[in-house]
């Protein structure tokens, strides 16, 4: 079995990262803008997109889950094989654990709608896969 190549992971999980950056955005700030606007005034907390500080720390933990979705496709790309079938798994991985595990508990205290919870999944579902396919794109073993 061959090492992972960590530059390539580094390279890929930075365009992943873009991708799923751009996903967030377009969901947070046009899809789901009002419902989350009114998920955070029933919280008494003001919308993130206008911190800064949240911006900027949310930016950066994404691009470390696309090196972190990179990283997942290039470990279990000897087993699965490469391509799109096992960066769709790899993708996949991901989104459970960041929507359907962490947003669902965020849905069932109170803290987002189960509409934001739905539509989210779904885009999610989408964004994660395709973030996972662009990385390992650019993924090649040493």
């Amino acid at each position: 079995m061959s090492k992972i190549n960590v530059g390539k992971v580094l390279l890929g999980g930075l365009v992943a990262g873009i991708v799923l950056n751009i996903g967030e955005a377009i969901l947070n700030s046009v899809i789901l803008a009002e419902t989350m606007k009114q998920d955070m005034a029933k919280l008494g907390l003001a919308d993130p997109g206008t911190n800064t500080t949240f911006l900027i720390r949310a930016v950066g933990m994404t691009f470390i889950l696309g090196i972190v979705l990179v990283y997942l496709y290039a470990a279990i790309r000897p087993r699965c094989g490469a391509g799109i079938k096992t960066a769709v798994c790899a993708g996949a991985i991901g989104w459970f654990f960041v929507y359907i595990y962490a947003a669902y508990i965020q849905e069932a205290v109170g803290f987002v709608s189960l509409k934001s919870f739905a539509i989210g999944a779904v885009w999610g579902l989408v964004e994660y896969s395709l973030a996972a396919i662009a990385g390992a794109w650019l993924y090649k073993e040493e």
